[in-house]
């Protein structure tokens, strides 16, 4: 690891990260600055790893995809997905590809939540679902999305969704897709009718919130996109770029009566505003709850859009932010025109 930072081996991108203890700063391998001295250095196999371990990102060589992009062995992957989603690409495949398999996987369970092999079958079974849906027959789905035989895809269907083909015709399902923005990679994800999550890949309680809505929606959740999906991707990016105060996708938030009532006031926040946990617990009419508050407003599942960011402490201090203090100070400067974008 030592050999790839100093030779700035881009190579290594994703495969590990550098944290300067110093500067408390994490790099790429292969960011552009002058290199630290190796008794300073430490070394992570995640950016989620050096983020909780009190490292922010480098501006200069941006480890979380600040500037938008993907590293671009992984959008040659994700673009061979979308080209025939239905074509199984196996570890030779990706070698064939000048893409390390073990590379692969440790990148997409990552910033996925899943290996890349369990993102590409996901995907396959997504669209599997879509032609089940329209009513095609059984035999010429499982034959047109890579299996050789149907019961090999009634296997396969029946891991992924928990039922069988013949009983899902109008079974419902959450897509989730992956998306850039200038505070790192997020995960979108919608079912037909309303979007239901945007998280940080990088926050360590990800996979929590995923299995608590698996648990909540009782489906399953498969990459892909839809309407609501688009809708929030464009309404993201003007947000993004202070042109957008007020998200109008359609949203749903199971959980509990107290949860959903915090998450309900949340919305109305003021953009450009914050509030206390204290003032928040007042308007809820439960005074005295701001540390139940806190906890709530930490299990938000949809980010931003629902804007616990607006939440701060009674001092006027940040608080805490399951996406990190930093990205909080961000959304927070963005939404006070501080940022030069509006």
């Amino acid at each position: 690891m030592q050999r790839a930072m100093l030779k700035r081996d881009a190579a290594y991108d994703g495969v590990f990260f550098v944290a300067v203890r110093t500067t408390s700063i994490f790099c790429r391998p292969a960011c552009p600055a002058k290199k630290p001295r190796p008794q300073n250095v430490e070394y992570f196999a995640s950016a989620r790893d050096a983020l909780f371990a009190g490292y922010r990102p480098c501006k200069r060589c941006r480890p979380l995809d600040t500037n938008g992009r993907p590293p671009a062995w992984v959008r040659s992957l994700l673009d061979a997905v979308e080209a025939n989603p239905s074509a199984r690409l196996r570890d030779a495949d990706l070698r064939a590809m000048s893409i390390e398999p073990a590379r692969a996987r440790r990148y997409f369970r990552s910033h996925l939540g899943m290996t890349f092999q369990a993102f590409h079958r996901a995907r396959r079974m997504g669209l599997a679902m879509a032609k089940i849906r329209e009513g095609r027959d059984l035999t010429d789905v499982a034959l047109g999305h890579g299996y050789e035989s149907a019961s090999g895809f009634r296997d396969a269907f029946a891991k992924t969704f928990g039922k069988s083909p013949g009983r899902s015709r109008n079974a419902a399902m959450i897509r989730v897709k992956w998306i850039e923005s200038p505070v790192g990679p997020l995960i979108l994800g919608a079912t037909d009718k309303a979007v239901c999550l945007l998280e940080f890949t990088d926050r360590r309680a990800l996979q929590t919130q995923v299995e608590a809505l698996r648990k909540r929606f009782d489906c399953p959740i498969v990459p892909g996109t839809n309407k609501c999906i688009a809708q929030a991707t464009d309404e993201l990016a003007q947000y993004f770029a202070g042109e957008l105060r007020r998200f109008r996708v359609p949203l749903t938030y199971p959980g509990t009566a107290f949860q959903v009532s915090v998450w309900k006031r949340l919305l109305h926040i003021p953009y450009g505003r914050t509030i206390s946990y204290e003032q928040l617990a007042t308007k809820i009419g439960r005074d005295g709850a701001q540390r139940a508050v806190g906890t709530a407003n930490g299990k938000n599942r949809i980010a931003i859009i629902i804007p616990c960011h607006r939440v701060v402490n009674k001092s006027g201090q940040l608080g805490g932010y399951g996406g990190g203090l930093w990205r909080k100070k961000f959304l927070l400067d963005l939404e006070k025109g501080q940022l030069g974008l509006t």
